[in-house]
């Protein structure tokens, strides 16, 4: 019996149910509304507001190489799920106290679980249903979730923290996650056993993928150390200061921060986007140097801009934007590098360990600008400095990419 020729409406389906999950997991992205509350409400100083949230990131970015394998091996619907239920059952934990130690518990480590689990399950599928000639523009529509979160948490938050206080909200939000993640989860599925993707847009860029390569494959490949030098390098110098410009923005702005915050996750959103549909026409090296070469510069011209007392609230907005419009393009690119060089066998746990970079990043060098910003009396021009550095040798580093080569 033949089998069933799937509709490849199912594609976009699971595209926009990957998505949907994103949107609920960006509420990492929502945590300096949360830090206020907390020392309003709890008295924590220092360190121990930040702690959850530098926690629950790198836990996410370690957990995704488990949670990578869990969706090779049993598929994206159960990892969604398992994500789905973590998330709520630590953020349901938070809501019943106020101690260090549980909120480290339950959103530095549970929270951090889920959403590497969600988060991990979202992409492959959607790349699976489509030719590699859209390969970024799908990888850029899903992993969009994740950057345009705070749009609607941001206001959602606010609302929340005013009406009901901190501990009610955690636990609203924690029924909320578990249903909306448990539910698109279920729309999640890979396409059956010798289904072939139409062929896309024959303008395209070519694009080769490389067969299907396992992690020890992979990391037998001196590509992937170079691509995982390059993605600390983007993604952490873009986190190094993106909150110190956020934070500039929502200070200068006053009532309207939530405009500056929306604006930025918009730009956040877009980057992996639209760098996504540009790596699929001029390629992924080619974009990739863009990207980093644009984003150093953008760190040089913060210097003087920040450093002036005259610049509008509006430039420092508009810079923050474009921050996060390069910064979320790596978001885009390197999920797609990862199918480009090591095919969607394993691509769950490839991704997952190409990921730490993430992680690795922007707990280092978020560190540094920490430090740097101590050291100059709370100036960040040293941390501008130093990023763009970092940026223009990524950039370097980028021309060294070859491109994948297909056994045959």
């Amino acid at each position: 019996m033949a089998t069933e020729t799937p509709s490849k409406n199912h594609g976009w389906l699971v595209a926009f149910s990957g998505l949907g999950i994103n949107l609920a997991l960006g509420v990492l992205y929502t945590w300096s509304l949360f830090k206020a509350a907390i020392e309003k409400e709890f008295g924590w100083k220092g360190d121990q507001l930040n702690d959850p949230y530098a926690l629950c990131c790198l836990v996410f970015a370690f957990a995704m190489i488990l949670a990578g394998r869990c969706q090779d091996k049993f598929g994206p619907r159960v990892t969604a799920s398992l994500g789905g239920l973590l998330v709520g059952a630590g953020m349901i934990l938070i809501s019943t106290t106020n101690s260090y130690a549980t909120w480290l518990l339950g959103f530095g480590v549970l929270v951090g679980v889920g959403i590497g689990f969600g988060y991990s399950s979202a992409t492959p599928p959607a790349l699976k249903w489509f030719p590699p000639a859209k390969t970024g523009l799908i990888a850029g529509i899903v992993v969009a979730g994740f950057g345009l979160a705070p749009v609607y948490l941001a206001p959602a938050s606010q609302y929340l923290l005013a009406h009901f206080g901190l501990r009610q909200s955690m636990l609203i939000f924690g029924i909320a996650f578990t249903i909306i993640v448990c539910g698109l989860a279920q729309l999640l599925k890979n396409p059956p056993a010798g289904f072939i993707a139409t062929p896309g847009n024959s303008s395209a860029a070519k694009t080769v993928t490389a067969t299907a390569a396992t992690p020890g494959e992979m990391l037998s490949n001196p590509m992937f150390y170079l691509l995982w030098l390059i993605y600390f390098i983007g993604a952490g110098a873009g986190l190094m200061v993106i909150s110190s410009v956020s934070g500039m923005a929502k200070k200068s702005m006053g009532a309207s921060a939530f405009i500056a915050v929306a604006i930025m996750a918009i730009g956040n959103a877009g980057g992996r986007i639209i760098a996504g549909i540009l790596s699929d026409k001029i390629g992924r090296r080619w974009t990739l140097m863009l990207v980093l070469f644009v984003q150093s510069a953008l760190m040089f011209l913060a210097i003087p801009l920040t450093a002036s007392k005259e610049t509008t609230p509006l430039l420092i907005v508009l810079l923050a934007t474009f921050i996060g419009f390069n910064y979320g393009a790596n978001l885009s690119l390197f999920p797609s590098l990862t199918k480009d060089f090591w095919g969607l066998k394993s691509f769950g746990m490839n991704y997952g360990i190409l990921f730490t970079a993430w992680g690795v990043g922007g707990f280092v060098l978020s560190r540094l600008q920490q430090m740097l910003t101590v050291a100059a009396k709370g100036s960040f021009q040293s941390s501008f400095t130093v990023a763009g550095a970092f940026l223009l040798g990524g950039a370097a580093l980028a021309l060294f990419i070859k491109p994948p080569v297909k056994n045959t």
